[in-house]
């Protein structure tokens, strides 16, 4: 039998990656969803969190930060190559009706601080360097309608559509979008969070709650070429919960 030969063969060439995306809050819930989507579809990851996720992929690389702190997330922010999608999804919830929570105000500037100001300073260092049909889209709630027992956590959370909004129209002309998807009740760890034992989540009318997963499939669409005309939107995923 005549030996095999590469001679002369086409050589296999993976795909080009579909850019490089900054995703936050990669160590669990939606943010590992949103992760794993990417780097299935093709994308270069960056992830940051203060864990590591459980994620082994070569196109994955994992920075070690605490999101919290501005400091440390500008030194990490400092050390990396321009992207083309930036993904805050990294979210803490505190809960706590008007007049009854000690914690408030610290539990006020904790979720402002990872909710909106993070989200500036990611959007502060890697927008300026995108090119034409860069994506942002941040990770909202449908809890900033507002609800009982969630008035900071529903503030810091719509903060973030008004932020999206002028954000888009500023870099429409450059085709850069800037999009909130904002879940509903969702299947993740924050579901079991003893933080938030006094209001607990509702099942929505499918029975069910959100998959991270769906949420990812929404932010993967946001992020690709097909998405170029959608900016300055909040688009919730909710199971049919803001219908009742």
């Amino acid at each position: 039998m005549a030996e095999r030969s590469d001679v002369g063969r086409p050589e296999v060439k993976r795909p080009a990656p579909l850019g490089r995306a900054l995703v936050t809050g990669v160590s669990s819930g939606i943010g590992a969803a949103i992760a794993a989507r990417l780097l299935d579809d093709g994308w270069e990851v960056v992830g940051m969190s203060r864990t590591a996720p459980a994620i082994d992929h070569p196109a994955l690389r994992f920075v070690a930060v605490d999101l919290m702190d501005a400091g440390a997330l500008a030194d990490a922010l400092a050390g990396l190559p321009p992207v083309r999608a930036v993904v805050h999804a990294a979210g803490i919830l505190r809960v706590g009706r008007l007049g009854e929570a000690e914690s408030a105000m610290a539990d006020a500037r904790a979720m402002w601080r990872l909710h909106v100001e993070a989200a500036t300073q990611l959007v502060e260092h890697a927008v300026p360097a995108m090119e034409e049909g860069g994506r942002v889209v941040l990770i909202g709630s449908r809890t900033s309608d507002g609800s009982a027992g969630r008035g900071q956590y529903a503030a810091s959370k719509a903060a973030l559509s008004g932020l999206a909004r002028s954000w888009a129209i500023e870099q429409a002309p450059r085709g850069v979008t800037v999009n909130v998807v904002a879940p509903g009740a969702t299947d993740t760890p924050m579901l079991a969070d003893p933080n938030r034992a006094g209001v607990q989540p509702k099942r929505p009318p499918i029975g069910r709650f959100v998959k991270p997963e769906e949420v990812a499939a929404l932010t993967a669409f946001l992020l690709s070429d097909a998405a170029a005309s959608i900016t300055g939107q909040r688009i919730v995923v909710c199971g049919g919960a803001s219908l009742v």
